[in-house]
Formats: structure tokens, C-alpha cells, sequence
């Protein structure tokens, strides 16, 4: 090759490597403004027509498993964004460059002459498509660089994500952490025992922070108001409204006011703050040691079961509607029963009877009161841990419950 000719290659890809150049630092000054994703991909295409006049490209990333078209430009091309990728582009260019037409992709693809596949680690994480290449960027060359900028370009794009998913995660975490702490500080730190009653609860958590709750509260030397309810929904809301449940309901034992009214206040409450979207279903007894003498209301929760020391077994029903689904409860009835000597009360939470087995059998109601008649002069402690290694042992999925379980039981002395 003459001389003059030799020296005019050289130019050529010197001036080449110069655009290379200016493309590689248009990126990485992008990526280090802390540009969006978007802009990105516009500094992208932008870089691609001005440094390397590349006229048509398309680009598909892959994200969450899915392949999008992020990335589609050039006179003549229909909107890729609308057009899956080929899955005999996925099948056939998974590590070096192949011709367009080899593919047989279809006529919509015929302006492309080349797809690139970008690869990380052995993994296609994105696929070039592009055409009209300038005639002294061979497609060799094009097919290396668009390779090395694409990486750089999907390498940043990644490492915000995987940053942005942590500062995510990790404020999840906090309020997971603030959920539980809160969820800890409603249940109450010390339960009655005394020559006239007994009361144990257990709770079991289905995720970190449950919506089951249970109260026992002091209303004067004689009675004791307790509560077990359930929040639909789990998670941090969850506990939210169950906190301001709790503050409602120590609010209104300090009032002193009937039982009666405490329901009406708290549905009140909990449809003023949730707008009928959430609901809580609830039990609440108030005891008299003196008198023997409980009123309770079911607001749509499970029934407790009222087993005596002789005689059938009692499901106390009596009260109103889940609380929060209306502003005004449309019916309410204080249920009442005297209680005999040596009476045991179960209160408990849904995820106690819905369990079911590998034939698909519930657990239920039944298989309470049938545990409850084999232990209830168990000590409480035991008898709460004979219950759960019993719906353990026949739950499908061992003690992997599908709800919290939350477990309240009275010994009337």
C-alpha cells in the first residue's frame, strides 16, 4: 500500500478512535451527573448518532426476567417498543454478532443489519440491533465498541438499582423493626392470676409483624375487661391500626364507660381512620370476680368457646358486625352468662382452626373443642402448647401457618 494511502487509514481511524473517544466520555460523564435511567438511554442514542453516526438502533434489556425495548431510533423503523424480541434472536446470538438476515426475523427488521449480543459473566443481559453504519466504521469494529459501551452503560444502570434496592430494603427493615417494637408494646406484660381466675396467652406470628392483638385490662378490684381481634391485612399498616385500636380502647377503660359504648366508639374509630377499607374483628368479655357475672360482644370474630366442668360446651355468639366496615354498627347485643366454678374460655384467632391437612381437611372449630376436651385441666401453658403441637401435626405444611394464631384462655376458679 502507497504511502499516502497508509497515512489516510491511519487518519481515519484515528479520527475514529477519537469519536470512540468522545462517545465513551459522553457516557461516563452522564453516568457520574447521577443521571435517571431515562436520560441515560437518551445520552445513549444522542452519543451513538452524534460520535458514531449510527443511524438506526434498537435496544432490548432484560429486566425482571422479561425482555423490553428500552432504546429504538432510525428513519424508517417501526416502534420496537411494541414488538417482542425474536426468540430465534435469543436462541441463535447468544455470544458473538450475527446478521440480521440470517435470522429471518421478518420485514419490520429488514433497515437492521447487525444484532450484538451484550454479554456479563457468561449472561446475555441486553441485544443491540443496528443499521446504516457509517461506511468507514466497519461492522467489526462497531460490533466491539457498542459491545464495551453498552456494558458500561447497563453495568451503572444495574449498580443503581441494586443501590436504590437497598436503601429500599433496608427502610422496609426499619419499619419492620418499628412495626415490632410497637406490636411488643401492645400486648400487655402482665396477665391475671389470682385465687378467682387465671388467664395465659400465646401468640404466633405468621410474617415479622402479625395483625393479631389481645388485651387484658384492670377495670377495678373486682372486674377485667380482655380482648383478642384481628386485623385484616398483615404488616406494618396492620400494626399501625392495631396500635391506634389499643389507644382507643385504654382511652375509653379509663372513662369507665359500658361496654356497649366502647364497640360503638371503636368502630367510630377504626372507620374514621381506615375509610372502610380495613376492619377488625374482635372479642370482648368483661369479668366479675365477684359475681361470676361476664358481658362480652363478638364483633365478627371466631366464637370462644366456654367449656364448664360439667354440661355442653358454649359458643358465645352474641354481639355485632366486624368493626370499620360502617360508620354506625347497625345491631348491637351485650351477650351474658354466669360462669360456673372450674369453667375454662378459649379466645382465639382464625389461624387456630384454618388449618388444614394433606387431604385438605380444616382443622376447625371441631378440632379445637375436641383438643380443648382431651387437656382442659391442663395447666394453661401446657394446654396452649399441646394445641399448637396438635394443629402442628396435622397442618400440611407443619408449622408453616398460613395466619397468625393467637391464643387467649381464662380458667374461671
Amino acid at each position: 500500500m502507497p504511502a499516502s494511502e497508509r497515512l489516510i487509514s491511519l487518519e481515519k481511524r484515528f479520527f475514529l478512535k477519537e469519536r470512540e473517544l468522545n462517545a465513551l466520555l459522553e457516557i461516563t460523564q452522564a453516568i457520574n451527573l447521577d443521571s435517571p435511567e431515562n436520560s441515560l438511554y437518551k445520552i445513549f442514542q444522542f452519543t451513538l448518532l452524534g460520535q458514531l453516526n449510527i443511524r438506526r438502533l434498537v435496544l432490548y434489556v432484560r429486566e425482571e426476567d422479561q425482555w423490553q425495548c428500552v432504546l429504538s431510533f432510525g428513519a424508517g423503523l417501526p416502534d420496537f417498543r411494541r414488538i417482542p424480541l425474536p426468540e430465534v434472536a435469543r436462541q441463535k446470538c447468544t455470544q458473538l454478532a450475527c446478521p440480521v438476515r440470517s435470522l429471518e426475523l421478518g420485514p419490520e427488521w429488514d433497515l437492521l443489519e447487525t444484532i450484538i449480543p451484550v454479554v456479563q459473566n457468561a449472561e446475555v443481559l441486553a441485544y443491540i440491533f443496528i443499521g446504516n453504519v457509517h461506511e468507514d466504521y466497519e461492522h467489526g469494529e462497531a460490533t466491539k465498541f457498542l459491545e464495551t459501551l453498552s456494558n458500561i452503560l447497563l453495568s451503572a444502570i444495574q449498580t443503581r438499582r441494586l443501590a436504590r434496592q437497598r436503601v429500599a430494603d433496608a427502610a422496609i427493615r426499619k419499619e419492620i423493626e418499628i412495626a415490632q417494637e410497637v406490636q411488643s408494646m401492645l400486648f400487655p406484660q402482665k396477665l391475671p392470676n389470682d385465687a378467682s381466675v387465671a388467664v395465659h396467652a400465646s401468640y404466633v406470628p405468621h410474617t415479622a409483624v402479625g395483625g393479631d392483638y389481645y388485651d387484658v385490662v384492670s377495670l377495678d378490684a373486682d372486674r377485667f375487661l380482655f380482648c383478642v381481634a384481628d386485623v385484616s391485612g398483615k404488616g406494618v399498616a396492620a400494626s399501625l391500626l392495631m396500635s391506634n385500636f389499643q389507644a382507643g380502647l385504654r382511652t375509653l377503660v379509663r372513662q369507665q364507660v359500658e361496654l356497649a359504648t366502647i364497640v360503638h366508639e371503636l368502630n367510630h374509630l377504626i372507620f374514621r381512620n381506615s375509610g372502610g377499607d380495613k376492619f377488625i374483628t374482635v372479642f370482648f368479655g368483661v369479668y366479675d370476680r365477684r359475681t361470676r357475672y361476664l358481658q362480652y360482644v363478638n364483633a365478627g370474630h371466631n366464637d370462644p368457646i366456654l367449656v364448664p366442668d360439667s354440661g355442653p360446651v358454649k359458643l358465645l355468639k352474641e354481639g355485632t358486625i366486624m368493626l370499620g366496615v360502617m360508620d354506625d354498627l347497625p345491631m348491637m347485643t351485650v351477650g351474658e352468662t354466669i360462669v360456673p366454678p372450674r369453667t375454662l374460655l378459649l379466645n382465639y384467632t382464625d389461624g387456630l382452626t384454618e388449618v388444614f391437612n394433606e387431604a385438605q381437611d380444616e382443622f376447625g372449630e371441631e378440632g379445637v373443642v375436641a383438643a380443648l376436651r382431651r387437656g382442659r385441666y391442663l395447666p394453661l401453658t401446657r394446654l396452649h402448647t399441646e394445641l399448637l403441637a396438635e394443629i402442628k401435626a396435622f397442618n400440611a405444611k407443619g408449622s408453616h401457618f398460613s395466619d397468625d394464631i393467637t391464643i387467649l384462655s381464662c380458667r374461671f376458679k
